[in-house]
């Protein structure tokens, strides 16, 4: 009988991916990577994985490869931990006949702006918002919402390319930026723009039609939405919590969603709930772990088992408060040192602390996911007794960041940085 094999068309070398592959071995699956560049990925020669180099932007080249990868295993389902790569795998599961999410709803999904006007249409509450493919767009749009606005692409994840533009001095430099070559576009160039809904941040994650729990976020400052602090779950009545149920589900029906994870982001105004985003896929790292922690839920082994068709399991074995808080630099340069990371996982009640950088990184803030260092997970009964484990883990981690001039740092600003904790900044 031919091995069952779990194929995952690209990674996330700082997210989800390395859950994948171990939820994936766990339930017995021989996960295969198919990647364009597989040396991104450095976890997996240490996961003992198979790696397959194949132009993943192209869909007769999955087929393709999927096909060979069939004629000595037996595919038992595709996904990714990735949301650009979900209308892909979408299209070869059906392809392949395997289980999977309707192609034409991840797609009309992961485009915001079709999003919008489903979402609208549905009389979902959402920000006032305008498309804009041009620098005058931009303008007579943020003019038509009144300022201030967020600015982002269509297509996109982790906030890249988004940013608060508080007048019209920021909105010129951010669309200048978008526009002007800097930013990594996806697809055509379109710009959102997009009223800034005000009030706390929160996220629902949901697995089919079932609502799993609900977080709260916290950013650093503005005018960029980089995570400090998340917290699970949220401090929420018990009517505030069916209030964003409710639209929750109102998001899945409108948009042809149900099947498998969504995740999707509010913020709470003074007219209750409003959408921020809806995302097709498992909320990013350390989301899941987040769950894990909180409820004893593992969401990476429950979606490969109803990505390949097995039953899965939602039921809470506990529930705690579990926050994370993430470690963000306050400048660029190059790291020097970061240490206390072991003694801050031996805190009692620190369920993970991760690295994603080591000394002599050179460290370039994005204003975006790609600024986080790594992230320190607390839990326990209640939340006063989180808040106090993972201020106490925290503390015990520094790091020093360099200045470097070759990266456009200030000439004051050439000393050595003090230690930092995740918190500085």
């Amino acid at each position: 009988m031919a091995t069952r094999a779990l194929i995952l068309v690209e990674d996330d070398p700082t997210g989800n991916g390395i859950l994948f592959i171990q939820a994936a071995k766990r339930l017995g699956l021989h996960p295969i990577t198919l990647s364009a560049d597989p040396a991104q990925y450095n976890y997996l020669a240490a996961e003992t994985c198979e790696v397959v180099r194949v132009p993943t932007d192209n869909l007769d080249a999955l087929i393709r490869e999927c096909s060979r990868v069939g004629a000595t295993y037996d595919i038992a389902g595709i996904t990714s931990s990735l949301e650009a790569f979900y209308p892909t795998i979408s299209k070869l599961s059906r392809y392949f006949e395997l289980p999977g999410p309707n192609p034409t709803s991840i797609e009309r999904c992961c485009d915001k702006f079709i999003q919008r006007q489903i979402l609208a249409e549905a009389g979902v509450p959402i920000p006032n918002y305008r498309i804009a493919e041009n620098a005058r767009d931009v303008q007579n749009s943020a003019a038509e919402i009144g300022m201030p606005v967020i600015l982002k692409p269509a297509v996109g994840a982790g906030s890249c390319g988004v940013r608060l533009c508080r007048d019209v001095g920021e909105l010129a430099e951010h669309t200048t930026h978008l526009l002007g070559g800097k930013h990594v576009w996806r697809s055509s160039p379109r710009i959102l723009v997009e009223e800034f809904a005000q009030g706390p941040y929160h996220w629902v994650d949901l697995m089919g039609d079932e609502v799993i729990g609900i977080s709260t976020g916290d950013f650093g400052p503005p005018p960029y939405f980089v995570y400090r602090e998340s917290t699970y779950p949220a401090p929420l009545t018990e009517d505030e919590q069916k209030r964003v149920a409710d639209v929750s589900l109102s998001c899945l029906q409108a948009l042809g969603l149900g099947w498998g994870p969504t995740n999707i982001g509010f913020r709470w105004t003074k007219r209750g709930p409003v959408v921020i985003e809806v995302n097709p896929r498992l909320s990013g790292t350390p989301g899941p772990q987040l769950v894990q922690a909180a409820y004893g839920v593992d969401l990476v082994s429950e979606h490969i088992k109803l990505v390949i068709g097995d039953e899965w399991d939602l039921r809470r074995r506990h529930s705690q408060t579990a926050a994370a808080r993430y470690l963000v630099p306050d400048r660029d340069g190059i790291l020097d040192w970061i240490d206390g990371y072991s003694r801050a996982a031996e805190v009692p009640g620190i369920a993970e602390v991760k690295l994603y950088v080591k000394p002599k990184t050179l460290i370039v803030r994005k204003g975006d996911y790609r600024d986080c260092l790594g992230y320190v997970i607390a839990a326990s009964p209640t939340r006063a007794q989180t808040e106090a484990t993972i201020e106490r883990a925290v503390n015990l981690i520094g790091w020093s960041i360099t200045p470097s001039s070759a990266i456009g740092e200030p000439e004051q600003s050439a000393a050595p940085s003090s230690p930092r904790t995740c918190g500085g900044g």
